[in-house]
């Protein structure tokens, strides 16, 4: 139920989020890779934030993958200030899904996201019990050290078929009220 236009539409929103809000530091490269699924699961970090967007014709649900090591904690300087690194990764979660949010609510106006909440990152081997249509997985190194992944899927209750534009960059911290 959803377009091959709306996946490339959606899979470029979700890599560009990616690349801008779960960037290490501003000036840390950040890698991100498509992954097929028996690689993304074999090397799945540990811990899980999942975050979902829906509207009335959809939900997208998102999911960092990460593991608290400390290549991880070296790249995200919010630690240095007593912050446990899920809460910190909770706001880049959280701005990475708001930017998603931003990009997909000029097509979709009735979008509502929720808060970011923990899992183990086995929660993605019953992805299937959602039946999604369609998943992307990806590979990320932040600051070219840290090793996240980011699974995302779609499940449509109605035909989704749009094109996303050239996205603009988008500022940052920002309050949306509903």
């Amino acid at each position: 139920m959803i377009s091959e236009e709306a996946r490339r539409s959606i899979g470029q929103i979700v890599e560009q989020a990616v690349c801008a809000r779960l960037r290490a530091r501003d000036d840390a490269p950040m890698e991100i890779t498509e992954a097929d699924e028996q690689q993304h699961r074999a090397t799945l970090p540990q811990h899980a934030l999942v975050l979902t967007i829906s509207s009335l014709t959809f939900r997208l649900l998102f999911v960092l993958h990460f593991s608290d090591d400390d290549a991880t904690r070296a790249c995200y300087p919010g630690l240095n200030r007593g912050h446990a690194l899920a809460d910190v990764l909770m706001e880049h979660v959280n701005l990475c899904c708001g930017s998603i949010n931003q990009q997909l609510v000029a097509h979709f106006p009735d979008l509502g996201m929720s808060t970011p909440f923990a899992l183990s990152s086995r929660c993605i081997d019953f992805i299937e019990e959602l039946k999604p249509d369609h998943v992307w997985r990806y590979a990320l190194r932040p600051g070219g050290v840290a090793h996240l992944a980011v699974t995302a899927c779609v499940c449509a209750q109605a035909p989704v078929d749009f094109a996303a534009s050239a996205m603009e960059e988008q500022s940052e911290g920002e309050l949306e009220l509903f």
